[in-house]
């Protein structure tokens, strides 16, 4: 008798949605099958399979995670699940952030806040990157630039001498928006990540 093959485990994906692009985050889960929740609250961590920490403004979501034990809470779940840093989410993932601010810690990387410059020097390139496929769109939005990474951090794409895709362990981190385009392979390596017992 033919055996069917495994199923994958269903996970639900959280979407810190404080500030930023989280609904872009979130319609990208959707169109991948993937269940997502809006995360306001410690209390929405509960049972995720991991997190998003989208783009925006780092400073604003640093008020916000202030306030009722949430940055605690944050701090534990990352620790332990698969997490993807946009922009924004890319600099509090860092060790170390400049201008110097609180961060996570989980990413052993060195960022600089807006090191592409401001608003007006948005830009959009391809980059081939270490993920199977044909180049990437990246949109970069007032976007961190990656200073420094130690060894065991793994670089998933350049553009020119620098890392703007990189992973340690299960934290992802992206100093582009790829919620933006039509390009899935950041989103389905955190899926993957989540669904990895």
């Amino acid at each position: 008798m033919p055996q069917s093959p495994p199923k994958t485990r269903p996970v639900t994906i959280g979407v810190l949605a404080l500030q930023g692009a989280y609904d872009a985050h979130r319609r990208m889960l959707s169109r991948l099958g993937i269940d997502s929740r809006g995360v306001r609250t410690p209390r929405d961590l509960d049972g995720l399979a991991g997190l998003i920490i989208p783009g925006g403004e780092s400073s604003t979501l640093l008020h916000f995670l202030s306030q009722d034990g949430f940055w605690d809470a944050l701090k534990a779940f990352a620790a332990t699940h698969p997490c993807l840093g946009t922009c924004a989410g890319l600099i509090l993932l860092a060790r170390e952030v400049e201008p110097a601010q609180p961060s996570l810690g989980l990413l052993d990387i060195a960022v600089q806040r807006n090191g592409y410059g401001r608003q007006q020097d948005s830009h959009v390139l391809r980059r081939l990157t270490a993920l199977p496929g044909p180049e990437m769109e990246m949109v970069f939005i007032r976007a961190p630039r990656i200073l420094s990474s130690a060894p065991g951090v793994d670089i998933l794409a350049m553009a020119g001498n620098e890392p703007v895709l990189v992973r340690q362990g299960t934290v992802i981190g992206c100093a582009f928006h790829p919620e933006l385009g039509t390009d899935a392979r950041v989103h389905t390596l955190l899926i993957d990540s989540c669904r990895t017992p």
